[in-house]
């Protein structure tokens, strides 16, 4: 299934990260004060009693596991390898390598993670909180090593096996289920975690304003986005998801009525949303029988990011900040825009743009060199532009010029037709 507009715009936050925190590992031994509650006291694994005798391994293996958690790779591999080689305790191993695999993940070693943690489980060595743990853990490292249904599996034994359910465990099967473009699952599992906690981490809403976009819900996805920005009108991310959400289900208005209500609170401070606001405008202007009111309020945006800064100056805006001007009937605007990004961009398009520009204003030599430069820089509709060019030439009265332009256009698809009936016309086929 193609994704829509809303998957492509709402970039890393638009689901919520799979592995976003590793547990805290288990540690070889605990101390009676303080003990925390059991999370599992009613699994249904027979638990196994710790082998663990060793003072050393039990040193090493906390040590190892603290530097692990920590981040540090150097002090803590050779510890928890060194339990793998000489230890004899199962659990000792299991717990070791829980952590080299939380090493490999940070190391973005995601397959080797996995591989560890399933050679901690399968030994069955681990008490129910540490053994649990790991199983969840190892849901997480299949989801973001994208396998989505491995991580769903893993996730529901958990819950059988070990007799727990949790908002966070809902929530990450709502985010395979999504990855896995299964919807309607991925809705009733956001919901499902939603429903379980007074504080639902707010990328949630991500996940299931997208998801009920891939199903034709534009209404519930709007209405939501629109309740997370009023909720948060200076939150980036809201901001970004209602944009995305109206702008997927083409209702432009309400796209540009959200930008411009941020722009006027100053909180649109990023360049995305500044082009996205001028785009928005032009789109609507293609959609409209007059285009120009759009055009000149798509200029206004992009003069106005430029002044504060917010839009840069490369070939892409410029050329976006000319055609603004261009359909606004500012071809003075727009020919300074397009030059200035001919030498910045290398596909010919600013050049042709400046050289269409050039005819119109019957300056054909200026035309002529443009249209060359982008021919040369592999402008893409390359049979249109020698058209241009054998305009330039007649302009320059130059019908040898035009004529070999034109035999040239004639050998491209796109102008073919053209080009031979004009040829035939001038006798020159």
């Amino acid at each position: 299934m193609k994704r829509s507009i809303l998957y492509r715009l709402l970039t890393a936050a638009l689901v919520c990260s799979s592995v976003a925190t590793i547990p805290g590992m288990a540690l070889a031994k605990q101390t009676d004060d303080a003990k925390p509650q059991p999370l599992y006291p009613n699994a249904t694994r027979k638990e196994p009693k710790s082998d663990l005798t060793s003072q050393k391994d039990s040193k090493n293996l906390n040590d190892g596991l603290n530097a692990a958690n920590e981040g540090d790779s150097a002090k803590a591999t050779p510890l928890l390898q060194g339990i793998l080689s000489d230890s004899k305790s199962k659990y000792a191993k299991a717990l070791a390598q829980q952590g080299l695999a939380n090493l490999d993940y940070k190391a973005g070693d995601l397959k080797g993670g996995i591989s560890l943690l399933k050679e901690s489980l399968d030994s069955d060595a681990l008490p129910n909180e540490a053994y649990f743990q790991l199983e969840y853990e190892l849901a997480q490292f299949y989801i973001a090593d994208h396998q989505d249904q491995l991580g769903i599996d893993t996730v529901e034994k958990w819950r059988a096996e070990g007799k727990r359910e949790t908002a966070d465990s809902y929530a990450l099967e709502g985010q395979a289920y999504y990855n896995l473009q299964k919807y309607p699952d991925a809705i009733t599992a956001i919901k499902k975690a939603q429903s379980m906690t007074t504080t639902p981490n707010a990328s949630w809403n991500s996940v299931l304003m997208a998801s009920y976009n891939e199903t034709g819900q534009s209404a519930q996805a709007g209405a939501l986005a629109q309740q997370q920005l009023d909720a948060h009108p200076d939150d980036p991310q809201a901001l970004q998801n209602a944009i995305a959400v109206y702008a997927n289900a083409h209702q432009y208005p309400q796209a540009i009525d959200v930008l411009e209500k941020a722009r006027a609170a100053g909180h649109l401070t990023d360049e995305k949303n500044y082009v996205m606001l001028a785009k928005l405008y032009l789109i609507s202007g293609q959609e409209s029988q007059d285009s120009k009111p759009y055009a000149v309020k798509s200029l206004a945006v992009l003069k106005d990011g430029e002044a504060k800064g917010i839009i840069s100056d490369n070939a892409a805006n410029n050329i976006l900040t000319g055609d603004a001007a261009f359909l606004a009937d500012d071809n003075a605007t727009a020919l300074s825009f397009y030059e200035k990004a001919a030498p910045q961009a290398t596909t010919g398009e600013a050049d042709i743009k400046a050289a269409q520009v050039l005819l119109v204003q019957e300056k054909f030599a200026a035309a002529k060199k443009y249209t060359q430069d982008g021919i040369a820089k592999g402008y893409s509709h390359t049979g249109n532009a020698y058209v241009m060019l054998a305009q330039a030439e007649r302009g320059l009265k130059n019908s040898a010029g035009a004529i070999a332009a034109m035999k040239k256009a004639a050998q491209y698809p796109e102008t073919a037709d053209k080009a031979n009936a004009w040829l035939k016309k001038q006798g020159a086929h």
